[in-house]
């Protein structure tokens, strides 16, 4: 296949500085929780973006002195010979296939309480960030910046930028946005200084432009200098010499970095999730930005359409195409782009599974790529599965993990049977992306379906039910179980345990909804699963125009949505639909009339009126079917997805495709990463000088 015309505008080169991309896709720096303990992992998962096509590969923050500590949160560092060993593996595995390597070198300033190196905070004027996400909490408070303070954050800067240089990279990141130390001088809430970096926009500004200049010089102009740079607010706001704050900001700098990678202040904004915001959301807020500078500007917006990346570009809002998530999801989306293949990208469904993975500490997960994070420890290539295999599977549930464990299997070599009892592939997904603003999760399946149905050895059976005799009768050589969970009227304690079941008239799950049972207002909402399905559920009902009262135990609604960046735009959500809601709160029954709740911690007595409850609380896996077949004596016999273990959609692809891969062989070693150490460490019990 050949590229279509219309997209020759991604594969330009683009000069930056000293260096030049070899095409307009540019890997944005972003979390994936791989630090410098890390350093093969990360290479790897790096390292296959660039293989994939990406013209610019980047880290993610990159700390440059230890009073820049984001603990609990994981980041990598470049403080010392340890870290640019690590880092140079990472350098090399993107220059394998021809990309550049970027850097961010970031300082958190008042947003990095450094809770393992405890140094003071730092800011411009002691202002702090009071988070309420607990993660980010302290009750540490910044120190004010002196004038040594700011001597010494410029030369940290050259000194990572000198280590950065000597480990490979060939593009050096000053990070002034997302809250962090630079972008605290620049914005006034934070910066109430009267000396030269304080007041005036002018002044500032000073900081950034003199880190810009630092880097520069400490590379002798070798490295390319980018700026990325927070834009929301600053446009907010009024200037008396520009249209905006922004706009003077950008005035400033415009000859400043070789490159400015322009994004929004907060993570629920910049790194918005699908069900609240487009593809292309930045572009109100950033689009100005080429107007005022003759260098480059990256920009992101969740790009999955090569028609929208195009459109970027000869409207002249952006020069290269940054992409985050969109390149987790599918690293090779250039190559495919290239070859005239838009129909295989591995769309990204704004799920923000990847964000909770850093919220929580740990490597990057994805819905649509159950190999991210795993391309080194287990040894997963996104696109390539050895064809090691042959013999029959039969695969009974067409659901996310049905699906996945049907694609890898089929690009093993199986020949792959799919029986499905309804009467459409998708599972879960056929009902769950019909609710308000999740239809883009439908990718899940999509994608799926369409490679599957390019493979002459595999075949779909919709309207198929099994019993154990038929599966017996179809006589496969391996049987997969995938038949999904099912959700319960089990209610929750004060203790957070599940406990049994409300047998109450008009009581229903989402199950029950799915089903298209007809629900009675007013509604109560009880959800103590905390993640989507609970607040969709509300704003489904909100819809049809029952009275709806959104009930939960935790203290916010939708409260892991925290981690998705999903939790402020739930509120903003339940808003504009008018539905109420109760927190921290649990049922204690309902009479068909009356819900009776109480108070988390201290039992009060409480009652909401409502014809019908809603229970959005425990999923039970588990399958009949596999019970039943477990006994037979099969050849092969394997129990995945939600049936097995219930969770999210990443979790059910995840296993449906470490199931697949594991199909048939012998276990494999899981490699196991280490950092890099430092030469002559002290033994343990020498003093330190």
């Amino acid at each position: 296949m050949t590229r279509s015309p219309r997209f020759d505008v991604l594969f330009d080169p683009v000069r930056i500085g000293p260096k030049t991309a070899k095409n307009r896709f540019f890997q944005v720096p972003h979390a994936s929780g791989m630090t410098n303990a890390n350093p093969y992992v990360r290479a790897a998962f790096r390292g296959m973006k660039a293989e994939g096509g990406w013209g610019v590969v980047s880290t993610g923050a990159c700390s440059v002195h230890p009073s820049s500590d984001d603990t609990p949160f994981p980041f990598a560092t470049l403080w010392d010979e340890a870290d640019l060993r690590a880092h140079r593996v990472m350098t090399d595995a993107v220059h394998d296939h021809g990309a550049l390597a970027a850097v961010e070198l970031w300082h958190g300033g008042a947003a990095a309480v450094n809770r393992t190196s405890r140094y003071a905070p730092l800011s411009p004027s002691g202002v702090p960030w009071m988070a309420t996400h607990v993660g980010f909490m302290s009750s540490a408070r910044p120190k004010v910046m002196d004038a040594g303070d700011i001597r010494d954050l410029i030369r940290w800067h050259t000194e990572a930028a000198v280590r950065a240089e000597r480990a490979g990279f060939d593009i050096l990141y000053v990070y002034a946005g997302m809250g962090y130390l630079p972008y605290q001088f620049l914005l006034s809430d934070y910066n109430h200084r009267t000396d030269a970096y304080g007041g005036s926009v002018r002044n500032r500004v000073r900081l950034t432009e003199e880190l810009i200049d630092a880097v520069r010089e400490a590379t002798g102009g070798r490295c390319a200098v980018a700026l990325r740079i927070s834009l929301q607010e600053l446009r907010a706001r009024a200037s008396e010499t520009a249209p905006s704050e922004a706009h003077e900001v950008i005035t400033l700098l415009a000859d400043a970095p070789d490159l400015f990678d322009v994004k929004m202040d907060y993570s629920a904004t910049d790194c918005a999730p699908s069900r609240f915001a487009p593809e292309g959301s930045h572009e109100p807020v950033v689009d100005f930005v080429k107007t005022l500078t003759d260098k480059p500007v990256v920009g992101v917006g969740r790009f999955t359409s090569p028609d929208t990346m195009a459109s970027m570009i000869r409207r002249g809002v952006l020069d290269l195409i940054g992409g985050a998530r969109p390149s987790i999801a599918d690293p090779f989306l250039p190559n495919k782009i290239a070859e005239g293949r838009e129909d295989d990208i591995r769309e990204c469904i704004g799920c923000n599974m990847c964000i909770a993975s850093w919220h929580d500490g740990v490597w990057v997960r994805c819905t649509q790529n159950p190999t991210a994070g795993e391309e080194w420890r287990r040894g997963w290539h996104p696109e390539i599965v050895r064809k090691d295999s042959e013999g029959s599977v039969l695969i009974v549930g067409g659901g996310p993990a049905g699906l996945e464990a049907a694609l890898t299997l089929g690009r093993r070599g199986f020949d792959v049977t799919v029986a499905e009892a309804q009467r459409e592939l998708g599972g879960r997904l056929l009902w769950e992306t019909r609710l308000p603003g999740l239809r883009q999760w439908f990718r899940v399946a999509d994608y799926r379906l369409g490679q599957l149905r390019k493979m002459p050895h595999v075949s779909l059976h919709a309207e198929s039910p099994m019993e154990a005799s038929d599966v017996r009768d179809f006589g496969a050589d391996h049987v997969i179980v995938a038949t999904g969970a099912r959700w319960t009227r089990n209610l929750c304690g004060a203790n957070e345990i599940p406990s049994g079941p409300l047998d109450a008239p008009r009581v229903y799950t989402p199950d029950d909804i799915a089903a298209g049972v007809a629900i009675e207002g007013p509604v109560a909402v009880f959800d103590f699963d905390n993640y989507y399905m609970g607040s969709a559920i509300a704003e489904h009902l909100a819809a049809l125009g029952l009275a709806t009262t959104y009930i939960t135990s935790a203290g916010s609604a939708q409260s892991w949505g925290v981690m998705t960046n999903e939790q402020p735009l739930v509120h903003k959500s339940f808003l504009k639909a008018g539905i109420a809601y109760r927190t921290l709160e649990i049922v204690e029954g309902f009479d068909g009339e009356t819900v009776r709740l109480s108070q988390v911690f201290t039992g009060e007595a409480r009652s909401v009126a409502a014809r019908a409850l809603v229970i959005v609380g425990q999923r039970a896996g588990g399958s009949a079917l596999y019970d039943a077949l477990a006994g037979e004596g099969l050849p092969s016999l394997s129990l995945t997805g939600d049936a097995n273990a219930p969770g999210a959609i990443a979790h059910a692809v995840y296993q449906a495709h470490r199931t697949a891969r594991e199909l048939g062989t012998v276990a494999q070693d899981v490699r196991r990463d280490a950092p890099f150490a430092m030469r002559n460490l002290l033994r343990y019990g020498e003093a330190a000088q």
